[in-house]
């Protein structure tokens, strides 16, 4: 398990910092547009993120992963937050997962934890975790992108950008990302 906490912290980190560039990108009110009436809202989609956080790594190495105080439904109502509520859950859910990672070490990576009573090691609990986190997020930006359209900024290589791209890169030293490294 050579740094698998530190490598999965860095897929997170990742995933935040992806979150992040996209809504940076919309107004408060295209984070709470829709763009169906049974599709979710970037906002909804962090209500989502938080809520399922919350739940997941609140003592959890002790608890099921889906608490009793958990009101999912409640994450897909559109609401309407203002972009402080949306930001301040979107902290709250990764800190609490952070934290969480942070009191764990590579000795806890096959304990038995259980989510909606099944029970699952650690490290496959935090695959299922990156999965999902990593799906909503994807979520994020494609609506972003949506509500942007022509002044969005690409947040990976650009469409027509890979050949310059590519030879940036390899016209470099190989290196070897650290595991600590944040996400840029």
């Amino acid at each position: 398990m050579l740094q698998y906490l530190d490598s999965a912290k860095r897929q997170f980190r990742s995933y935040k910092s992806l979150g992040e560039r996209a809504m940076a990108q919309i107004d408060d009110e295209q984070l709470n547009w829709q763009p169906g009436e049974d599709v979710n809202s970037a906002a909804m989609v962090v209500k989502h993120l938080w809520g399922n956080m919350m739940s997941r790594w609140t003592d959890f190495l002790t608890t099921d992963g889906e608490k009793p105080w958990r009101q999912r439904d409640a994450e897909f109502e559109n609401d309407m937050p203002s972009r402080e509520t949306v930001m301040k859950w979107w902290e709250e859910g990764w800190k609490c997962l952070f934290d969480a990672l942070d009191s764990i070490t590579d000795n806890d990576l096959e304990r038995i934890v259980y989510i909606r009573n099944e029970g699952d090691t650690v490290l496959s609990a935090i695959n299922r975790q990156i999965a999902h986190y990593s799906y909503h997020v994807g979520q994020i930006v494609y609506i972003s992108k949506l509500r942007t359209k022509e002044s969005w900024k690409s947040l990976s290589v650009p469409r027509g950008g890979t050949a310059a791209f590519n030879e940036g890169k390899f016209s470099k030293e190989k290196e070897i990302r650290p595991f600590n490294e944040g996400a840029k």
